[in-house]
Formats: C-alpha cells, structure tokens, sequence
C-alpha cells in the first residue's frame, strides 16, 4: 500500500498510483479529504496544464500548497485528472509490486542482462 504521510497522519492511501516526473499521484478516491482545503494558488506546467492546490491541515498545523492536482490535464497528461500529487515534507511510503518489478526490469536492462 502506499501512503502519502504529514505530521505522522495519512492523507491518501492506495494499492498503486499513477507516476509522473517521479512524483505519486493519489487517486481521488484514496484521499483523507478531511485534511485537505482548498488553495487559491494555481501554477502553469507546460504540457500537463493549470494545476490546483490545497493546503494540508493537520492537528491545526497547515502545510501551504502542499499537494495539487489538474482538473483538466492535456490530453497528454489525461491518466492524472484530478489524481493528487504532495510535496513540502508530505513523504510517500510504501511502493506498489508494479513499481518494485519495474525497478527490477530498469536495473536489469542497465546492467545489461
């Protein structure tokens, strides 16, 4: 299972998320919405579009803009619609089999084998 952690608190947790630019992005039916709050801050990234922001509040501690999402990628980045990616001190434990096998295949083909 992977979950992304703050404050010793779970925000989402799943059995796989969806990777980009090496970052999780948390289906939207894995998330702890109770610690998530609306930002208005919003950024521009060139090929996945406008990307949203909520601040995460935890034990009344709040962490700015620590996770976004696109509620209308590109079509390039279609597989990530409203998924929720987190930074600024959140860490994401845990790794699915699909990752653990696609790190295998990665080092096998780099050592050649």
């Amino acid at each position: 299972m992977i979950r992304a952690v703050w404050n010793g608190t779970v925000l989402a947790e799943a059995p796989r998320t969806v990777r980009v630019e090496g970052n999780h992005y948390f289906p939207p039916e894995s998330l702890h919405r109770e610690h998530l709050i609306e930002s208005p801050t919003t950024s521009i990234c060139p090929w996945k579009g406008l990307a949203h922001y909520y601040n995460v509040i935890v034990d009344g501690d709040v962490n700015p803009d620590a996770a976004w999402y696109y509620r209308r990628p590109s079509p390039l980045a279609r597989r990530i619609k409203n998924h929720v990616a987190f930074w600024n001190g959140v860490t994401v434990e845990g790794e699915s089999e699909g990752d653990r096998q696609g790190l295998a295949r990665r080092v096998a083909a780099w050592l050649g084998k």
